[in-house]
């Protein structure tokens, strides 16, 4: 018997707010290229003042891929902390008029942090640079997590960026127990280099104990195993989990799952802000796995997902994914 829901995504609860730049705005500010900068608050107002004109959207890493799977009829659950103030309501509102639930309760207006946000500088190449200002998502905790929405979920989706704060890391580890012990299956994306650095241990354990499935781009896999070597990366992961999606760029993507490796090319497209690309790669994935295809057309979904939110600002898609896929004959 099926499940309520096909997919239930954890993770932070931003808004997205866009903005093109020079690469000389980067270096006057202090800002590495292509790498996501944890910011406090006062640092994104600064911020938000001297980037121009911007483009609001809800993102959040988790979120996007929550979306993506809305957006192709999946049966989805989002849990993100959002505070009850403006930007707060924006996010619940795009959540549910996707069609995913989105019951996390709001943080009080007497909170002393704010709704988050992310400042992302796209520059020419469509690189983006983002400097997060985490606020009340950071207080993800496990009274957060529903135990009967996880008993029924059959695939629990987890972000690596949410994991600086223990509450969160404790929440993780209680909404990936139940889940498996309802039969469902869990995964992680892992997010980001840096972030997989700052929590190595922390990751290898959760993943070791509790995930069947780690998304991943080259660097991330990388870093998470320590070695300059995808191919001994993929290999040292396929013994901790049942599955490994990794992403490789332009050279498209991986599944490895029971010793077998499945290819599958970057879906060619004109790259404009590389935004979302691995959040809808996930998505992609998951519905695959959630409508029971086999792991090389659940890869090659992942890169048609991938290709589509690359192709225009903003982590969303713009156009009909599953339109997408039976142009290239997956559904």
């Amino acid at each position: 018997m099926s499940k309520k829901f096909q997919v239930v995504g954890i993770g932070n609860a931003i808004v997205d707010i866009f903005a093109h730049i020079e690469d000389d705005f980067l270096t006057e500010n202090g800002i590495d290229k292509g790498i996501m900068h944890l910011v406090e608050r006062d640092r994104s107002a600064e911020l938000y003042a001297k980037m121009g004109p911007a483009t609001e959207r809800s993102g959040g890493s988790a979120a996007n891929t929550v979306a993506g799977l809305a957006m192709l009829g999946a049966r989805t659950a989002y849990v993100g902390k959002v505070k009850d103030d403006q930007l707060g309501a924006i996010f619940a509102h795009d959540m549910r008029a996707l069609g995913a639930t989105f019951d996390t309760p709001m943080a009080m207006k007497d909170h002393p942090e704010e709704t988050a946000r992310s400042m992302i500088l796209i520059s020419p190449d469509g690189e983006r640079s983002m400097n997060t200002y985490l606020g009340v998502s950071a207080s993800l905790a496990v009274g957060d997590i529903d135990p009967a929405m996880m008993h029924e979920t059959e695939w629990l989706y987890m972000e690596g960026y949410l994991y600086d704060k223990p509450a969160s890391q404790h929440a993780f580890d209680k909404a990936a127990q139940l889940v498996k012990a309802a039969g469902g299956k869990t995964s992680i994306t892992l997010s980001d280099p840096f972030c997989v650095n700052r929590h190595r241990e922390a990751f290898l354990s959760l993943i070791r104990n509790h995930i069947d499935l780690v998304f991943a781009n080259e660097e991330e896999l990388k870093a998470l195993y320590q070695t300059d070597d995808l191919s001994e990366a993929l290999t040292i992961a396929g013994g901790d989990v049942d599955m490994v999606a990794c992403t490789v760029g332009a050279r498209g993507a991986y599944i490895v799952a029971d010793g077998e490796e499945y290819h599958a090319p970057a879906t060619p497209t004109n790259v404009k802000d590389l935004t979302g690309a691995g959040d809808l790669f996930a998505a992609g994935v998951l519905f695959g796995l959630a409508t029971d295809r086999d792991l090389q057309t659940c890869c090659r979904m992942g890169c048609v997902a991938a290709s589509e939110v690359i192709d225009h600002v903003g982590a969303r898609p713009d156009r009909d994914l599953t339109a997408l896929f039976k142009a290239e004959g997956l559904v």
